[in-house]
């Protein structure tokens, strides 16, 4: 009986180790891939993105694989020679043509879509907007993918991708089985805002209980997994980085022009609190007010070139900078500038993009927790105090257009986020500075695809409550306990003889 026993034992494990073995085998991957440029106001991004082909409906398993700059300026750069947008774009093509297997060319979809670069340029020359999408739609035609188009995305839809995307990749779109179970009981903001800056625009997104139909312009509906969501959304024109730059020099220059006329005249320089003291730039009047975002500020001047000359004075900059928010007129309950309604701010906010860069820069996101208002503020005064030879000493490594920027940008995204959407050091903790969530950037690529692809459903799809884990484990946990119970009840009941010698 025993050797029986100890055979058919044997048996079993070597069938367990079998069994186990074969469950655990990878499975052959059929993986889709899709690709998406940004074409941005200062560059291009190609961005690569693959998911499980049988999961493509569930929420954050769509992942970045491979980004890659693009050289040379956004596409908008190109105005003037129109035929060369397109061609700019090949190396970047021929780096998704690597990681793409050569088999899946075909039927990888790939989308360009453009931002306030070319709004602005379409404002300006809308002849050479679409010159500059047609060179860049052959482009892509030519490439093995599958092309779905190159078009200009609005304001509106720019921040509501990005909006999408963040929610997407936290997944807070879509929860079930014992996260939904934790999700509800942490009773967690439902949905993150996004806070999205480049260089001509700035958008701000969120779900608000407190919507009003005031402004229906500003307001965006989505079902997404069989809920509903009503989002505020704005982009703000020329409030990106550096349109601001430009605009806060224009409205300098005409602040000033009549006080430091003969100064000016003399030696053509211009003092600027937002630049490093002992910096200098020229700038060309001509090329300067051509721009949408400054030409209404456009002064006749008995000069063609402008010198700016760095001070380093925060405080100033600040003073200079918050003289671009109009807060005098609001037609609504509330706004946050130049008369545009703005609910209260609710939840958690995702500051990416420009947000991130230059906080990053500022060394101001690398804390668990996100870092006081009075913290980030001291810190960006400080970076401005400094002398331009010591920084650019420190960040020799630095492209010094970028680096000559980053006070002001500095100063910038604080009077964006304080005087502009009304932050404070109260709701400051809110704000969470997003470089990449995962493996993927944070932006609106991501959300753009999703939503072309239509792989965020507007039902949640059908399926079983827990996972096919869960549901193994919970099985064998609750047949451990039924044999524990009724072994101790069979104990109880029918006591063998050895525990009844006892009694009488």
């Amino acid at each position: 009986i025993l050797l029986i026993l100890g055979f058919l034992s044997t048996l079993a494990v070597i069938a367990l180790i079998a069994v186990a073995v074969t469950q655990n085998q990878p499975l052959p991957k059929n993986i889709k891939y899709g690709i998406v440029l940004d074409a941005g106001s200062s560059h291009t991004n190609l961005y690569v993105y693959e998911w499980p082909a049988e999961k493509e409906n569930d929420t954050g398993v769509v992942k970045q694989v491979e980004v890659c700059k693009v050289e040379g300026p956004g596409i908008s750069g190109y105005s003037h020679a129109t035929e060369k947008a397109g061609p700019s774009l090949a190396q970047c093509l021929q780096q998704a043509k690597e990681v793409i297997p050569s088999a899946q060319h075909k039927e990888t979809p790939v989308y360009l879509g453009a931002t306030a670069g070319m709004r602005l340029l379409r404002l300006q020359n809308e002849s050479a907007a679409d010159k500059v999408l047609s060179s860049v739609g052959n482009t892509l035609r030519s490439a093995p993918f599958n092309f779905q188009g190159a078009r200009i995305i609005t304001g509106q839809e720019e921040g509501a991708y990005g909006w999408i995307t963040i929610n997407y990749l936290l997944g807070n779109f879509k929860q079930s089985g014992w996260k939904k179970l934790l999700h509800s009981l942490k009773s967690l903001s439902e949905t993150s805002g996004a806070l999205d800056l480049g260089g001509a625009s700035t958008q701000i997104t969120f779900v608000s209980k407190d919507l009003t139909s005031e402004s229906p312009e500003n307001q965006l509906y989505f079902r997404l997994y069989g809920k509903d969501y009503q989002v505020y959304t704005h982009s703000f024109l020329c409030y990106g980085k550096d349109q601001a730059l430009q605009q806060k020099l224009a409205r300098d220059l005409q602040a000033t022009w009549i006080d430091f006329y003969f100064q000016i005249v003399d030696n053509s320089s211009l003092p600027d609190p937002c630049f490093h003291k002992g910096y200098e730039r020229t700038i060309n009047i001509s090329d300067f007010f051509k721009n949408p975002c400054t030409s209404q500020k456009k002064k006749p001047l008995a000069f063609s070139q402008l010198y700016i000359k760095g001070e380093g004075n925060y405080q100033k900059c600040r003073e200079n900078i918050q003289k671009l928010f109009n807060k005098s007129n609001c037609p609504y309950s509330s706004c946050s500038f130049n008369g545009i309604y703005l609910p209260p701010l609710q939840g958690d906010f995702g500051a990416f993009s420009a947000f991130y860069f230059v906080m990053n820069f500022l060394n101001l996101t690398s804390e668990p927790n996100p870092l006081a208002l009075s913290k980030v503020t001291s810190t960006i005064e400080s970076f401005c105090a400094r002398p331009w030879q010591e920084v650019k000493t420190a960040y020799h490594h630095i492209k010094e257009k970028y680096l000559s920027e980053y006070c002001f940008s500095g100063a910038y995204i604080l009077s964006l986020l304080e005087n502009g959407y009304e932050f404070n050091e109260d709701n400051w903790q809110m704000i969470h500075f997003l470089g990449k969530i995962g493996s993927s950037d944070a932006g609106w690529t991501l959300g753009y695809m999703l939503n072309l692809t239509n792989m965020i459903p507007a039902e949640e799809p059908a399926g079983p409550p827990l996972s096919h884990g869960s549901y193994v484990g919970l099985m064998v946990l609750c047949s451990l306990v039924l044999v524990s119970v009724l072994l101790f009840a069979w104990l109880l009941f029918h006591k063998p003889k050895c525990l009844q010698k006892g009694i009488v």
